[in-house]
């Protein structure tokens, strides 16, 4: 008889647009087929569409909030000892920063045997004062629940280990990944240069100093911004005061992202605080050169001046001066966006995604005498590292 598929829970904060959402999405067809998977999370979105569409189990989550909230929280944490304990699984497996938190607690006390937390960003040094000291202590606490903890980049790996809420025989990096095939060669026709950026209207996303660039950005083109948030009004208000609505577009949540990225020609993204954003990736994968801040893991994808060109976070001046080259020059952003879709491809595509999270989880399995699941024979690329393994080209 025929062992039965090993039991894995999958917690997300929310089921919205986002990079962590995606990141889960990608991985859901291969773990649909090798997991008994159940994939919990807050309100409607496009994760939620995407359990449906590869028939994942889902749970609607009432009381699990981003926002810190003493009672949503402690109902949270009762409702998802409850999802623990009816659905028993061997893996429990959490992103972002609430349900990572409330999900090893709940775990821990559920007796659920392997607790793993993906991380997509640090919420204590994303936010300043109180909630950012707040996450910090909390972190320190579910370390010793957590069996292993998957950091999206080096540079997560490295501010959690600095800052002792992971430690280093507990921490390994997977790099986010970007489906290369659904995303098409450019077919921009000539003409103004278009920008596009993508993301949450919210910190850390720094859209503010996005405008104040785009003031200093000196000649023709036009562009677009993509996505919703609370800054978005801000925003729209700062475009209309410095007469730049006539250039830039605010289209809101699309879902059409990888048609608008085929006809642009540059992507941008201004960013406070960043882990490894699945925005630059998809931009790489269509192919055009990315301008960003130098935060978080943003220099692990974008090559400077290889596959785009970097700048420091804060500096509209230093922003603007990155978008004027490449609105000036047509061959050097030909150039760039062929050699970001190539490094997209070598680095950061989908089967080496979800082979690296089959590779952390079957010893686990196996060292808990759990049912493991069979894998196919595959090499893991640059976008993997062990705990103690290095960099590699």
């Amino acid at each position: 008889m025929a062992s039965r598929k090993p039991r894995l829970l999958i917690l997300i904060t929310l089921a919205e647009v986002g990079g962590a959402q995606t990141s889960v999405s990608l991985l859901l067809p291969e773990l649909r087929r090798r997991f008994d998977v159940t994939l919990a999370a807050h309100g409607p979105g496009p994760l939620r569409d995407a359990a449906h569409t590869t028939g994942v189990r889902f749970v609607q989550l009432e009381h699990v909030r981003r926002s810190i909230h003493p009672w949503h929280d402690a109902l949270g944490l009762v409702e998802l000892f409850r999802l623990c304990r009816r659905v028993r699984p061997d893996i429990l497996h959490a992103h972002s920063s609430k349900v990572g938190i409330l999900g090893r607690l709940a775990g821990t006390l559920a007796r659920v045997p392997i607790r793993i937390f993906t991380v997509h960003g640090w919420s204590f040094a994303a936010y300043g004062g109180l909630p950012g000291r707040l996450y910090l202590w909390i972190e320190r606490l579910v370390r010793p629940l957590t069996t292993a903890v998957i950091c999206v980049s080096r540079s997560t790996r490295e501010q959690g280990l600095a800052a002792r809420v992971c430690a280093a025989g507990q921490a390994v990096v997977i790099h986010n990944a970007v489906d290369v095939s659904a995303f098409g060669e450019r077919r921009r026709a000539d003409g103004l240069p278009q920008i596009v950026s993508v993301g949450r209207f919210a910190f850390p996303k720094d859209f503010a100093t996005l405008v104040d660039a785009f003031e200093l950005v000196q000649g023709d083109y036009r562009a677009a911004l993509v996505g919703e948030g609370p800054d978005l009004p801000g925003v729209a208000a700062a475009l209309q005061q410095r007469s730049l609505a006539s250039r830039i577009e605010l289209l809101g949540a699309r879902s059409d992202v990888p048609v608008l990225l085929a006809s642009s020609d540059v992507f941008v993204l201004s960013s406070r605080s960043e882990g490894f954003p699945i925005s630059i990736l998809e931009a790489m994968a269509a192919g055009l050169p990315v301008v960003a801040t130098d935060v978080g893991g943003i220099a692990e994808a974008v090559v400077d001046g290889e596959t785009g060109l970097l700048v420091p976070p804060g500096n509209p001046e230093a922003l603007a001066a990155a978008l004027e080259r490449l609105v000036d020059d047509v061959e050097l952003r030909r150039r760039l966006g062929a050699a970001a879709r190539a490094w997209a491809r070598k680095c950061f595509d989908v089967p080496r995604f979800r082979a690296a999270h089959l590779e952390l989880y079957r010893p686990e399995l196996e060292r808990l005498r759990l049912p493991a699941p069979s894998a196919d024979s595959r090499p893991l690329g640059r976008g993997v590292l062990s705990a103690s393994a290095e960099p590699g080209e």
